[in-house]
């Protein structure tokens, strides 16, 4: 696959002129490295995963730091946390923005370093895998929904060495990648609840029958789910609450966030086993909820994102809040739109007092279905062609 240009970094390039070090986390394998290679050149790139390049830095921290005084990549920096109070020292004795980039999956000590050393003086980004509309115009695209958008599986021309790419790297993040970051966990239970997870992909979580399936308690679940959560291959998508007069859900909606890994732990192992999967519609959505969500991030300063469900069974399946304005976004797999399926938008826009609303969906057509609410086909989100606010 050769190189193709990421939405984020133009996300990067703000972010270094306005703090002297940017923090970018995101998934193993999703591009870090590569992204900030294209996008900083002339940069020093220190590996903290090379021996070699780990061995040199704790060898004398300060006095590399002193020779570098800028343009410096650190991957992986969590593997060195002495280097967050050295970098603060020399923030703070310096002058410039831009002069660091931290790049790393999202650790606790990772996380901790961050908000101990370096708070306010780092802008932090998230990098997902290859989004829908990076491969507008490419050949991968037609793969995207089913395959993921891992640059490393998408690179790979057939359906087998695909499924060996994303089973190796479900084996290394469990074997390998957690204990490196100091979490002793059971690979075998957490790669069972992984896989119990694509069963509940886009329905509400349930962590009490998770637990009971496992013969583990809930407290043990959750902290596997915050294991999962904080090194971004799952979403618990929050519910929405505000002052109106109705029973609200309490529970968050679950998503396994790349797509090509829920479809590989769920079974399936070519394209057209998705067409007939009870839960394709399911899968759908949790593609699009990443695409809209990783959008937010690029245009919108602290975008939060939610879903609306009464427990009388109304529902909305994304909502964007920017500042005081919340966009609501049904998603449905088709083309055509039963009138009885905007209730659920209907309803939480006159209950939130909204003035317009999207249903996201494979027609070809973007039109008004009805007063404030556009239908706004998928591929004009692939292409890039509409915006949030």
């Amino acid at each position: 696959m050769k190189h193709l240009p990421r939405l984020a970094g133009r996300r990067l390039q703000r972010l270094l002129k306005t703090f002297p070090a940017v923090l970018m986390t995101g998934p193993r394998q999703c591009g870090k490295s590569t992204l900030t290679k294209h996008a900083l050149e002339g940069w020093d790139f220190v590996d903290l995963e090379r021996p070699s390049d780990l061995a040199l830095l704790r060898a004398d921290l300060e006095g590399f730091l002193s020779v570098h005084a800028g343009k410096l990549v650190f991957d992986e920096a969590q593997r060195a946390p002495e280097l967050f109070p050295a970098l603060r020292h020399r923030i703070d004795n310096g002058k410039g923005k831009g002069r660091y980039v931290l790049l790393g999956s999202a650790s606790p000590s990772l996380m901790r370093s961050v908000s101990e050393s370096l708070s306010g003086r780092v802008g932090m980004m998230e990098l997902t895998t290859l989004r829908a509309q990076e491969l507008y115009g490419t050949p991968y695209l037609k793969d995207r929904w089913f395959w993921g958008g891992y640059p490393p599986v998408l690179s790979l021309r057939n359906a087998s060495a695909r499924g060996l790419w994303l089973d190796a790297y479900v084996s290394t993040f469990l074997e390998r990648d957690l204990p490196a970051l100091g979490l002793n966990l059971s690979t075998t239970r957490l790669r069972t609840l992984w896989t119990m997870l694509t069963h509940v992909h886009g329905q509400l979580l349930n962590v009490s029958d998770l637990a009971r399936s496992l013969s583990v308690s809930s407290h043990t679940v959750n902290a596997d789910l915050d294991v999962l959560e904080g090194a971004f291959m799952i979403r618990r998508l929050q519910p929405y609450f505000a002052n109106v007069q109705k029973r609200l859900t309490k529970s968050p909606k679950l998503y396994i966030r790349d797509s090509g890994l829920l479809h590989f732990l769920a079974g399936l192992r070519n394209s057209r086993e998705l067409t007939t999967w009870p839960k394709r519609g399911h899968s759908f959505e949790g593609l699009v909820v990443e695409e809209l969500c990783a959008m937010a991030d690029d245009h919108l300063v602290r975008p939060e994102v939610f879903f609306w469900r009464t427990q009388a069974g109304a529902e909305v399946d994304l909502l964007i809040r920017n500042g005081n304005q919340v966009l609501p976004i049904e998603i449905k797999l088709g083309s055509s739109i039963d009138p009885r399926s905007l209730a659920g938008l209907k309803q939480c826009m006159k209950d939130l007092e909204l003035k317009r609303g999207w249903v996201v969906n494979t027609a070809a057509e973007h039109r008004m279905l009805a007063p404030g609410i556009e239908q706004v086909p998928w591929r004009m989100i692939e292409a890039g062609e509409v915006a949030l606010f």
